[in-house]
């Protein structure tokens, strides 16, 4: 196996390259460095790879065409794991133009060189957004998303579609993967485990969405990038019209947005400030996966408790900001 992972200075990017290097497996990263949050973070992930025996990378920015045509010319990739994206439901508010150009057009460019390189398998990362504001707990891959509630989610349910075309085409085995909440150690700043844990160890508020009523179900890194590792081996059938599947991957509890502070706040030995606020536009009230079909097709359900992994990030968090 070759493969291309794309995003890999990413959160999920660097933890599915490690675990896929640890089994043996080449890897070429790729990434642009965008600067929507600190690339110094970026580039302190993409060094925890660097020495690892088996892996190359390559800067490129997969939304300029030529540049991404070329990566899978020379590449020789036998298998592409596409995480590379513009996140953020609420930053897609205000700059709509990069879910465009990172979510649409590189999706597609990285679509047309897995086609013509034939490869073996393409997952592709989606998101539990794609369910809009769905009040059907939990989430089922057989549920209707074709009523996001923010641009960043219709740019993941095109990305779906889009997907399935090329399967049916051109016979391109593709999986998605509906990511829940994802958190733990390399966590992006943006996302409410690192945002409240800078607050809490300042003595700041924390800005709680809904007046506290939001539940999320968090997934904590090691059990996503199993999931991504167990489904890169296990395409569709190629026999199959549209060798197309879809998985959640979650950690099947919904956790309140109340008692995640709390937990968090334990780690940290510190009480946190609340500051109870309206929700905000393209938010939902409640995610939670159903994870059957993942746990039929792999053998696997992510199952790491909450405390646990806030404690493993809080762990790291301590030791990579030394505070």
């Amino acid at each position: 196996m070759h493969v291309l992972i794309t995003g890999a200075a990413g959160f999920i990017g660097m933890h599915t390259a490690r675990i896929l290097l640890a089994r043996g497996v080449r890897v070429t990263g790729v990434d642009n460095f965008s600067p929507y949050y600190d690339v110094a973070l970026k580039r302190a992930r993409l060094a925890t790879l660097d020495a690892a025996a088996g892996f190359a990378f390559v800067p490129c920015d997969l939304a300029e065409t030529e540049p991404t045509a070329r990566l899978f010319r020379d590449g020789a990739f036998t298998h592409v794991i596409h995480l590379a994206a513009q996140p953020g439901v609420r930053h897609s508010l205000e700059h709509p133009d990069a879910y465009v150009r990172d979510n649409l057009v590189a999706f597609g460019h990285v679509l047309e060189g897995c086609r013509h390189a034939r490869l073996a398998h393409l997952v592709y990362a989606s998101s539990s957004s794609v369910y809009g504001a769905s009040h059907s707990l939990p989430f089922s891959e057989d549920q209707r998303v074709d009523r996001p509630v923010s641009l960043y989610a219709a740019t993941k349910c095109a990305n779906e579609l889009m997907a399935h075309s090329y399967a049916h085409l051109f016979g391109l085995p593709v999986t998605g993967l509906r990511f829940f909440t994802a958190y733990g150690p390399w966590g992006r700043p943006d996302q409410a485990p690192m945002l409240f844990a800078r607050a809490i160890l300042a003595g700041q508020s924390i800005r709680v969405f809904n007046e506290g009523r939001m539940e999320r179900d968090f997934t904590y890194i090691d059990d996503i990038v199993e999931g991504v590792a167990r489904v890169l081996v296990r395409p569709p059938a190629p026999g199959n019209s549209a060798p197309a599947a879809l998985y959640n991957i979650g950690n099947s509890q919904a956790v309140s947005l109340g008692d995640f502070i709390a937990t968090l706040a334990r780690a940290l030995g510190r009480e946190p400030i609340c500051d109870f606020v309206p929700m905000q536009p393209g938010d939902v009230p409640a995610t939670r996966a159903s994870i059957a079909r993942l746990a039929a097709a792999t053998g696997f359900a992510p199952h790491t408790p909450l405390a646990e992994g806030l404690a493993r990030f809080v762990a790291w968090y301590r030791e990579f900001h030394r505070v």
